[in-house]
C-alpha cells in the first residue's frame, strides 16, 4: 500500500451528501484550487464535500529533476508525453484510497466526483476509466490522456453512463489544446458521454469557466 495523501477539506454544509476530490496540477498544491469553490456561487443546499489533496514531492526530469509535488515525473514535453506510469498507478491507488475513505464516511459512490487540473486531470482520466467505482463525473482541466491505448471500450465498463468534462485554453503552451482535442476524439470512439468546452486562455482558469464548471457539477450532483 503506497503512502496516504494528505489533503485539505472545504465543506458547504455539515452534513455532506458528496464529495468532489480535485487534483492540482504540477508544482502547487491542494490550496490551488480551494479558493476557487465559493465561486462556483453553489446553490444553498448543496451539501458537497470539497477534497484537495497534496500531491508527494518527488523530481521531475523536465524541470532539470527538481523535486516538486508532482502526481508522476515526465520524461519529454513532446506531444507523446512520455510519462513515468508507475508514478500514475501510484497516484490513482492513493486517491483511490481517499475515495474508499469517503465511502466509509458515509457518502455514496455515485455521489463522488473526481476533478483535477493538467497533470491533476490525467490521475482523474485514469481513476474514472479505469478505476473500480462508478462516479458521479470526471472532471479534466487542461489536461490529457496518459494512454488512450489503456481506456476500455465504454460499453460494459462500469463508468459507461458517467458523464466527463473537458475545458481547455486555446492559447495553452503547456498542454496543448490538440491534446485536448485528441481525448476527447478517442474517448468518443470508446462510446464515453463526453462534453466539451474552451475558452481563449493559456494554461489557467477564468471566470467564465468558472461558471460552466458550477453548473456541470450541479447537474452531475443533481442538485436543484
Amino acid at each position: 500500500m503506497s503512502q496516504a495523501l494528505e489533503y485539505l477539506t472545504l465543506e458547504t454544509s455539515s452534513q455532506a451528501d458528496s464529495a468532489v476530490i480535485w487534483l492540482h496540477g504540477l508544482g502547487a498544491d491542494g490550496n490551488d484550487f480551494k479558493a476557487i469553490v465559493p465561486s462556483l456561487n453553489l446553490p444553498q443546499n448543496a451539501a458537497i464535500r470539497f477534497i484537495f489533496p497534496h500531491a508527494p514531492v518527488r523530481p521531475v526530469t523536465i524541470n532539470g529533476g527538481m523535486p516538486m509535488r508532482a502526481w508522476y515525473d515526465i520524461l519529454e514535453m513532446s506531444l507523446e508525453r512520455k510519462v513515468d506510469m508507475a508514478n500514475i498507478d501510484e497516484s490513482v491507488e492513493q486517491i483511490t484510497h481517499i475515495i474508499e475513505q469517503q465511502i466509509e464516511a458515509g457518502i455514496a459512490i455515485d455521489r463522488i466526483l473526481i476533478a483535477g487540473f493538467s497533470q491533476g486531470g490525467v490521475i482523474a482520466y485514469q481513476v474514472g476509466l479505469l478505476g473500480k467505482y462508478k462516479l458521479a463525473g470526471i472532471m479534466a482541466l487542461s489536461t490529457y490522456l496518459a494512454d488512450a491505448s489503456l481506456i476500455p471500450a465504454a460499453k460494459g465498463s462500469i463508468n459507461e453512463n458517467t458523464p466527463v468534462l473537458i475545458h481547455h485554453g486555446t492559447q495553452d503552451p503547456v498542454v496543448p489544446y490538440e491534446l485536448a482535442t485528441r481525448a476527447q476524439s478517442e474517448l468518443e470512439a470508446k462510446g464515453y458521454q463526453v462534453e466539451v468546452a474552451s475558452y481563449p486562455m493559456p494554461h489557467s482558469v477564468c471566470p467564465e469557466q468558472v461558471v460552466d464548471i458550477s453548473r456541470w457539477l450541479q447537474r452531475s450532483l443533481d442538485i436543484h
